[in-house]
């Protein structure tokens, strides 16, 4: 047998083709799926937001704090809300979770190194926080009747009667329509406030007179001034600690308490938060350098400002002042200098304001007001009601207001304690004068005997920008959320119809769980693509080095 001999390929011979087969398709790299689910599921959750902050606004006129009497009862349309309130109180509750549980969700889509591709960038949250603003900008305010007060005490002083004296009820009479909102346990409590906050309420009085509405309206112009700057300062502190300047926003300005009791429950702390972060930042710049005197001294003012309005904002001056002591030197000559010079920027900035408004340093006394109220989140005032309650039981008689008080004044030594040693960590360069600002206010807040969920901000915004922001973001999320639920919209208690408030709560709920289960089939649905978010990274978290960030 011959095996035939088989010629070599040749140049000219056709090549060899496999059998044909169809090629497997390509699927897209599991990266960009991610990418894609994170963008939609990013617009899923602005939408979710703005539809709670709508419906938010438009129950508010029914479950909002409105004046005495309501100007809009007897209205045919817009009157409607506030005829029937449980129901106005329940989906006021429903659009508040979906705020909070959209502006966690995009806060999750965040991650240490901040606002940036594929998570939503700075200038999409910005107009986020913008969309989710408005509806509460235009709404009646919603969570505290403080306003009231702001409003009476600012036309007492207009008055020429010094409103740290007598409470607004002596001096303007009960039936005044500035007095007819205000909580009765406020009615006749003098004004705990500085006396640059009831000069700039003077000014709104002599434009609004005894118009409730139109005082309502200016004070909240004037708070968004107020948010307006914060907005202006906060990235720039962060550029301080090299944070990103959207995060920093995004958990700062544009957390649920911002737009809650700063753009709707219109506190002061609009006023004196944003001033003073301008001061810390004026003093401190964005680097370690030795700021100039012109700095220092514009920056103390701005400080003693802020204190102006609530006077513990006057604490971040003793940590600025150890910090700039360090920095250029420490020797006793830079105390003496630094000390002298910062309170003397303190006493004729509080001079001035004491006596422009022509009130001198009576809202010293002032202080204690608010010390007057059983504070239910003060750790102070609770020993000592739970003192007095045990003193019952043992039968020693009722002394709850002599424990109270007796647990109030212990209470100053560990604030003390804990102010002193964060004032030697920064002296030692351990801890950074914001730092020590945040730290330092939140024990006065959380230690001292009165303690409402506003009263957080002293502490938080000053910390969300800092180098440790990043690691206890998960406790700054979960506390947000807690005081976001605190309060009910009326800002009013519930003594006689104590009903109301679970029949609301609850059927804000079912109407919560039903906006969820829509978000749940918007994500699963086909033309979504939100399956697997691998950039989506929990808080504190860093993305896998395997799914790189796209060129930009």
């Amino acid at each position: 047998m011959v095996t035939p001999e088989v010629a070599p390929p040749g140049r000219d011979d056709p090549p060899t083709r496999a059998a044909p087969s169809d090629p497997p398709a390509t699927p897209p790299s599991t990266g960009h799926r991610a990418r894609r689910g994170l963008r939609e599921q990013a617009r899923i959750a602005r939408i979710l937001g703005l539809t709670g902050a709508l419906l938010m606004g438009i129950s508010a006129l029914g479950s909002g704090a409105f004046p005495v009497p309501n100007p809009l009862n007897g209205l045919r349309v817009i009157g409607l809300p506030s005829r029937n309130v449980t129901l106005a109180i329940a989906v006021t509750y429903a659009g508040l979770l979906m705020v909070v549980t959209a502006w966690l969700w995009i806060a999750r889509m965040l991650t240490t190194r901040g606002a940036h591709h594929p998570a939503p960038e700075r200038r999409e949250l910005g107009r986020t926080a913008i969309l989710w603003g408005v509806p509460l900008a235009l709404a009646p305010p919603m969570f505290s009747k403080d306003i009231y007060s702001y409003l009476a005490q600012s036309a007492t002083l207009a008055r020429g009667i010094d409103p740290y004296s007598i409470g607004p009820a002596q001096a303007l009479g009960i039936d005044d329509p500035l007095v007819r909102g205000i909580p009765t346990v406020w009615r006749d409590t003098p004004a705990p406030y500085g006396p640059l906050f009831l000069g700039l309420g003077r000014g709104i009085t002599a434009l609004s007179g005894e118009n409730v509405v139109l005082g309502i309206l200016e004070h909240r112009l004037l708070a968004l001034v107020g948010v307006a700057l914060m907005v202006w300062v906060l990235p720039r502190l962060a550029s301080r600690f090299d944070l990103d300047a959207g995060l920093v926003l995004w958990l700062g300005a544009a957390n649920p308490l911002v737009l809650f009791h700063m753009v709707s429950g219109i506190h002061n702390e609009s006023i004196m938060l944003p001033l003073l972060l301008l001061g810390l930042w004026v003093m401190l710049g964005r680097d370690d350098t030795v700021r100039p005197w012109w700095r220092i001294t514009g920056g103390a003012a701005l400080v003693v400002a802020a204190a102006s309005v609530k006077l513990p904002a006057l604490l971040a001056l003793g940590f600025v002042g150890v910090y700039l002591v360090r920095r250029r030197g420490g020797r006793l000559l830079d105390w003496a200098v630094m000390t002298a010079w910062l309170s003397a920027i303190a006493a004729a900035v509080l001079t001035f304001f004491s006596l422009a408004t022509g009130l001198g340093f009576n809202w010293v006394r002032g202080l204690s007001a608010p010390s007057v109220l059983i504070s239910p989140m003060s750790i102070s005032t609770n020993l000592g009601l739970l003192a007095g309650q045990v003193g019952r039981l043992a039968g020693l008689g009722d002394h709850t207001e002599t424990t109270m008080g007796l647990m109030r004044s212990l209470f100053v030594l560990p604030i003390a304690v804990i102010v002193v040693v964060l004032l030697l960590g920064c002296l030692r360069g351990k801890v950074d004068p914001v730092t020590g600002t945040g730290l330092g206010l939140g024990a006065v807040v959380l230690l001292g005997p009165v303690v409402h969920p506003w009263y957080l901000f002293w502490a938080l915004l000053p910390l969300v920008v800092t180098r440790a922001m990043p690691f206890y973001r998960r406790g700054l999320l979960l506390l947000s959320v807690v005081l976001a639920l605190a309060v009910p919209p009326t800002g009013a208690d519930f003594f006689f119809r104590g009903f109301q408030l679970p029949l609301a709560i609850t059927a804000g709920a079912a109407m919560y769980t039903l906006a969820l289960y829509v978000v749940a089939r918007l994500i699963r649905s086909p033309g979504g693509d939100t399956g697997d978010t691998g950039d989506t990274v929990a808080p504190g978290a860093t993305r896998a080095p395997s799914d790189p960030e796209p060129a930009r």
